[in-house]
């Protein structure tokens, strides 16, 4: 299994302005956007960070999943991110790059918050060609702005985006783990997977 983002989320999309009120950083000085940059890549990096750990993205952009077998024999397959807003295509490619573009009512999204799944519509899915792949097009996301995403969610990235923030100096020390407070925030929205992930 490949995940791969086709868009990124936009500059403007970004709270870099909210992350500096929530740094306490002045204002009012004739270099007050020179952290602006350093504040986006961090709010990117703890994004990346929380949706790793939740398998949910919070700002809509489009991914391209790339699989070289269904992993759920009963005509479903589980998307690994979540909310999925749209389906986009579904394409299956043979061992010599030629591909076939799959109907659109030949499958359906079926949602749900933590594992969508991608159905055959009246039957199982296609097989995929041998040595060949299925590229799968979603859109997923909470929305196109911040305002969109829930507030626990939001919440903690600004919280590892300020530890982050803070570390800058450090070296890369300090331990693994997350936080305990961005832990707590982001509980209720991590995926439990069962039996190894096979139908993820």
């Amino acid at each position: 299994m490949m995940l791969t983002e086709l868009t990124t989320v936009l500059p403007d999309a970004l709270p870099v302005q909210g992350m500096k009120d929530h740094l306490r950083l002045g204002t009012g000085f004739a270099d007050d956007g020179l952290q602006d940059g350093l504040v986006a890549a961090h709010l990117r990096a703890a994004i990346a960070t929380i949706e790793g750990r939740t398998g949910k993205a919070l700002l809509t952009r489009r991914f391209l999943l790339r699989l070289n077998r269904w992993r759920d024999d009963r005509g479903a397959q589980a998307l690994p991110m979540a909310p999925v807003a749209a389906m986009v295509s579904v394409t299956l490619v043979d061992a010599v790059g030629g591909i076939s573009v799959l109907p659109g009512e030949s499958y359906m999204l079926e949602p749900d918050s933590a594992r969508p799944r991608l159905k055959g519509i009246g039957g199982a899915l296609p097989r995929i060609p041998e040595d060949g792949a299925v590229e799968i097009v979603f859109d997923a996301g909470f929305g196109a702005d911040w305002a969109a995403v829930p507030a626990d969610l939001a919440q903690a990235v600004f919280l590892l985006t300020a530890e982050f923030y803070e570390a800058r100096h450090s070296g890369g020390r300090g331990g693994p783990a997350l936080p305990l407070a961005v832990q707590a925030l982001i509980e209720r929205w991590r995926t439990v997977r069962v039996l190894g992930g096979g139908s993820a």
